[in-house]
């Protein structure tokens, strides 16, 4: 089953009909469940119109292709800390050996 996504326009125009020719009558004509109905009277009654806005999607393309952008960057971001990290591990390691090699020949 596909739901159908209302504009803000067409849910005041469901609600101003049920006024005119009854809640269920309306809800029939544009194949509404009383359920959304009552729903969307609720919010209407709580935050009036505010209320009713469509508040899926409410993030532009433009948005979601800087986040995606975002999280990609930091991804490889963190990928060269970690090579780094391993490539200081290895340079301390292969220091210290050297380091250790000079000493006990000077000690000698």
């Amino acid at each position: 089953m596909r739901y159908k996504k209302w504009t803000l326009e067409q849910k005041l125009e469901i609600l101003a009909s049920s006024e005119e020719i009854g809640i269920v009558e309306a809800c029939r004509k544009y194949s509404v469940s009383t359920g959304t109905f009552y729903s969307w009277k609720k919010k209407f009654e709580y935050k009036g119109e505010a209320g009713l806005k469509v508040t899926y999607d409410t993030k532009s393309k433009e948005l979601k292709a800087a986040e995606e952008e975002n999280r990609v960057l930091r991804k490889l971001l963190s990928d060269k800390e970690i090579e780094l990290e391993v490539q200081r591990e290895l340079l301390k390691k292969s220091l210290g050996h050297q380091i250790q090699e000079r000493f006990s020949r000077c000690n000698l």
